[in-house]
């Protein structure tokens, strides 16, 4: 075989060979963090409203991780002797990229009856 032909069959295989080389330029990546979805809890109803809140004293943070209070709020219980009963505030830590703890309250509804509207992060 001659030295050209040899040139012409090898030429196209090298040159497809070296487009393999791995000089691609890096890339912007972001990484999205969606917190885990929560539990729907079977909504809390009261037929009447609920006592006035508490007053609490908001202790410092704890050290470690900047966490959020969580202000204290009643929880109907359907006891009859005692239908209410006074959930305390607490610290807790924020989801990532959440930094406001928006309180639940309680709402009247159309029928008259009270419904707890939970708290979230915003």
């Amino acid at each position: 075989m001659s030295r050209r032909l040899m040139v012409l069959l090898v030429a196209p295989a090298v040159i497809a060979l070296a487009g393999c080389g791995d000089d691609a330029t890096p890339r912007d990546t972001t990484t999205i963090i969606q917190p885990p979805a929560q539990v729907q809890a079977a909504p809390m109803i009261s037929p009447a409203p609920p006592p006035p809140p508490h007053a609490e004293l908001v202790p410092p943070p704890p050290p470690g991780p900047p966490e959020v209070w969580r202000p204290g709020h009643w929880e109907y219980t359907g006891d009859a002797a005692n239908p209410w009963a006074w959930a305390n505030g607490r610290y807790v830590p924020a989801p990532p990229g959440q930094t406001t703890w928006v309180p639940g309250r309680w709402a009247q509804q159309p029928t008259g009856q009270w419904m707890w509207l939970a708290g979230h992060w915003a």
